[in-house]
């Protein structure tokens, strides 16, 4: 206003203008140049005609989880999109401040009945946020083929925090009973055996080695299932329950191509509870899975993850030959943990924890269990004879590689076993597999091919070497005659195969 308002008040006194010309003549200009003024302010103010503004870019610390759970949590079917803003004043909650009218946690009886009631709005809020998008989605291994996930209705997500809560606490309550905690001592020999040992007072002369792993009750005829390695070579094995009774256990058998083992022990007073087996096969990415052991001998622990990894292949450690359909989780295993099961969220064993990949000796989020599935067929023969007998196809080989394939002059999109070598006299030299007799050179490695390609056993396809060794496990007995459809040459040709049994370590 200065600028505009100074060259009038500076014009000089005139002898044909005299002072009420000039206030005349001024304030005409004042008044037009205040408007030109005030118009050009008026493109700053908000334009209020649409009746509502725009939501904030900031929200309160439970709004923005809110729309998070919503984008990243398709199940979080209690969170409610953020209220709409009334009378253009938004109020913004203080990040962290609590709320004078929280909802207290709910107990685990309403809870469930939030859980399971759907009578208000079955088809749940999701279905209001996309509308006629929502994909029909299933639970693996409930209900069958089309039956829809359960609904969360409405609950907030304190609820789901507890819902979840409860779950796990369900699972430490029906499991912890079937749970034990395996106490082994080893004799590694007397004094004279061990001359390194040096004669001083007081050393005994027996030497002794202790350890401790996990366990889990089988059935109601004192069975008690854990790993091979955990029990092997003991002399003496205790096994002590969560309400701290101990017991002597019998060691029954063992089989160190699984990492499985079997102990007995005499429970007259009725304290075992078998545990309830649960479906290796129904297991899938994802999903919840609990490990209830003695890591590092702190008794009756559990830990939590999700099943991270279906269909490893990994060396039991105890032997030459492979474990197939090994489950990986990130649930935390550690030295204690070995032979204790591993839980879906019905508290259902799928699996008996038996490694873990580490570089330090503790649990770095891959852990592996022995599939249920395996032990329901090996620990049935450990109790009635003590072992458990494989068929046997007497080979080693590799997953074909497209870049392996294209140098056999097939097409890279093949897949199948690729035959490495054959044991003399095996199962597979005697129906006339034949093994790679070229090698190719590649990124440095001499690679062998031109050996058979297996590419379906019995009619069931093959696409990788670990196919192979997972069928055999699961579907073959020693003596048993098995079809194989190979490609030689680049033709396909069948054969049949009568299987043997693994040779001893």
């Amino acid at each position: 206003m200065r600028s505009l308002l100074f060259p009038l008040t500076s014009l000089p006194a005139s002898k044909h203008i005299n002072s009420s010309c000039r206030r005349t003549l001024a304030l005409p200009l004042i008044l037009a140049a205040f408007s030109v003024l005030m118009a050009g302010c008026s493109f700053l103010q908000p334009d209020f005609s649409a009746g509502q503004v725009a939501e904030p870019a900031f929200t309160s610390t439970a709004e923005e989880s809110q729309v998070r759970s919503v984008t990243l949590d398709e199940s979080a079917d209690s969170v409610q999109p953020i209220s709409s803003l009334a009378d253009n004043e938004p109020e913004v909650a203080q990040p962290g401040a609590a709320s004078s009218q929280q909802e207290p946690a709910p107990d685990a009886a309403s809870l469930e009945a939030r859980l399971t009631d759907t009578s208000e709005n079955p088809a749940g809020p999701l279905n209001d946020l996309l509308g006629d998008n929502v994909p029909e989605v299933t639970a693996p291994g409930e209900g069958g083929p089309g039956t829809p996930r359960p609904q969360l209705s409405g609950l907030t997500p304190l609820e789901i925090v507890a819902a979840q809560d409860q779950v796990l606490r369900d699972i430490y309550e029906s499991t912890l009973p079937s749970v034990v905690y395996i106490r082994i001592s080893r004799n590694l020999g007397t004094r004279a055996e061990r001359p390194n040992i040096p004669d001083m007072p007081n050393i005994p002369d027996d030497f002794f080695e202790r350890s401790g792993g996990s366990g889990f009750v089988w059935d109601d005829q004192g069975h008690i299932v854990t790993n091979h390695h955990v029990v092997t070579e003991a002399d003496r094995i205790i096994v002590m329950l969560p309400n701290r009774v101990e017991m002597e256990a019998e060691f029954l058998g063992s089989d160190p191509d699984s990492d499985l083992a079997v102990l007995k022990v005499s429970d007259p007073d009725g304290f075992l509870k078998p545990s309830t087996l649960g479906n290796s096969d129904e297991v899938d990415m994802g999903q919840l899975a609990a490990a209830v052991g003695n890591p590092f001998g702190q008794e009756f622990s559990i830990t939590a993850g999700i099943v991270s990894g279906i269909g490893r292949t990994i060396r039991s450690g105890h032997s030459q030959f492979s474990i197939p359909e090994v489950i990986q989780t990130d649930a935390h295993i550690n030295p204690g943990n070995s032979g204790g099961p591993l839980l879906d969220r019905n508290g259902h064993v799928i699996g008996v924890n038996t490694q873990i990949i580490s570089r330090s000796g503790a649990n770095s989020g891959i852990g592996f269990a022995v599939p249920i599935n395996i032990a329901r067929q090996v620990v049935p023969s450990l109790i009635g004879e003590g072992e458990y007998e494989y068929s046997w196809l007497g080979i080693s080989g590799t997953t074909l590689r497209p870049d392996l394939a294209e140098a056999m002059d097939l097409p890279r999109r093949t897949q199948g076993a690729l035959v490495i070598d054959l044991v003399s006299n095996g199962p597979a030299e005697d129906a006339g597999l034949e093994g790679s007799d070229e090698t190719l050179e590649l990124e440095g490695l001499e690679l062998p091919i031109g050996g058979d390609i297996i590419v379906a056993i019995d009619g069931d396809p093959v696409e990788t070497i670990d196919d192979v060794i997972a069928y055999l496990v699961s579907n073959t007995r020693p003596d048993q005659e098995v079809a194989m459809e190979v490609i030689r040459d680049g033709e396909r040709m069948h054969l049949t195969v009568k299987l043997g049994a693994r040779p001893g370590p």
